[in-house]
């Protein structure tokens, strides 16, 4: 976008996303009386975390929290599991009021650290497989959360492979054989291959070493596809991933919609940034006195198709008008620009009230747009949230 309006930088954006409320780290005990302390532990880089730890924020915010009673400890662990433990356990050993944990070895070396701090799990596959809580619907323990994926879903990533290249035959399925909640949807996926009409070829990866093998001897071919589960090694890695299937002109689905914007070409998954909302509203009921035993771990009720045109178009397919129909997000026109030109954006005010391009009230009988980033209060709207993640 052009125009007049004021430039927001990607440094100034992400700032203004993060607000005060994140701090990374805190001292233990050094937090005045009153203040929450929340811990966070995730397998993904500290980029990809900045526009979910907003959206988490900003729905504490929504829910009564001000922004100078909650003080967050962010920390990562991405390398193995040894990493894990020990992040873990210097999480734990601050004891926070509650542990927001991202991914199964996250939640896996919280849940042998402590047994009393109360930890809002995300993005875990079959917890109750994974033996991290008795049921979905009375998890008991410390432990409860939100699951990434219900496994029947991936039915629709063959389907939407097949309708862009009904010549596919093979497919190749990366998991991380670290990541026992990857592994079970694996084993699933798998499992149904078949039933398309294709031969799986499991492809385990642990390193970044792995990924380029796996990619590599794949090779490339009109009966070849990807499929990418989910994990912070894949995540972490997603821009090796897609120069390689792009440069080879295989259709790949990745799981998170993150993968389209880097330049994939299609995801049906679930969006980050609706999980930590999500994640918020958990961490407040138990801030107000709610056991997580008490609360019933969530399964994933949105999967959302992000179709990239400019990746497809690229590599010589046509995506078929019954997917574009059933995309909730076509990414099109920003990912057209000359890469120079994609370093920000310039918006027409800030605030919803402040823009002359507004629709007046009744016109027409046509409700009242809201054009902007921010509504009339100053509260961030979907699209601010969704221009942090692309800028992140």
């Amino acid at each position: 976008m052009s125009g007049g309006g004021p430039r927001v930088k990607r440094r100034e954006f992400i700032a203004l996303a993060g607000s005060a409320a994140a701090v990374w780290p805190f001292e233990a005990r050094a937090q005045a009386d009153g203040v929450k302390r929340i811990g966070m532990l995730s397998e993904f880089s500290e980029a990809q975390m900045q526009p979910l730890v907003a959206a988490f924020h900003q729905q504490l915010r929504q829910l009564g929290w001000k922004d100078e009673s909650i003080k967050t400890d962010l920390r990562f662990a991405i390398v193995d599991d040894a990493q894990f433990k020990s992040v873990a356990a210097s999480l734990a050993g601050t004891a926070p009021d509650v542990i927001v944990a991202l991914g199964s070895r996250a939640v896996r070396a919280l849940r042998d650290e402590t047994r009393t701090i109360p930890v809002v799990f995300t993005l875990v596959a079959d917890p109750v497989a994974q033996g991290l809580v008795t049921s979905l619907a009375r998890p008991e323990g410390n432990l409860t959360g939100l699951t990434n994926y219900e496994f029947s879903f991936s039915g629709k990533w063959f389907e939407a492979l097949k309708e862009i290249e009904p010549r596919i035959s093979r497919i190749l399925l990366m998991s991380n054989p670290q990541n026992s909640g990857t592994m079970a949807l694996a084993k699933f996926v798998e499992g149904i291959g078949p039933t398309y009409g294709v031969t799986m070829v499991p492809a385990p990866v642990r390193t970044l070493d792995d990924i380029r093998e796996q990619l590599n001897a794949f090779g490339q071919g009109a009966d070849r596809a990807v499929i990418v589960l989910p994990d912070g090694l894949v995540v972490n890695n997603r821009d090796l991933i897609i120069e390689h299937v792009n440069r080879a002109r295989i259709p790949t689905m990745f799981p998170f919609r993150v993968f389209a914007v880097s330049g994939g070409m299609l995801a049906w998954g679930l969006d980050f940034v609706d999980v930590y909302r999500q994640a918020a509203s958990y961490v407040d009921r138990i801030l107000r006195g709610a056991k997580p035993a008490d609360l019933p771990i969530q399964a994933p009720n949105k999967f959302s198709l992000t179709i990239n045109l400019k990746t497809a178009h690229a590599s010589g397919f046509k995506i078929p008008p019954t997917l574009l129909a059933v995309a909730e997000e076509v990414i099109e026109a920003f990912l057209e620009l000359p890469e120079r030109q994609r370093f920000g954006f310039t918006v027409w005010g800030v605030r919803d009230r402040d823009s002359w391009l507004r629709r007046p009230p009744n016109d027409g009988g046509l409700p009242v747009d809201g054009p902007l980033l921010l509504d009339d209060q100053g509260r961030p709207k979907p699209a601010f949230d969704a221009i942090a993640a692309a800028l992140a």
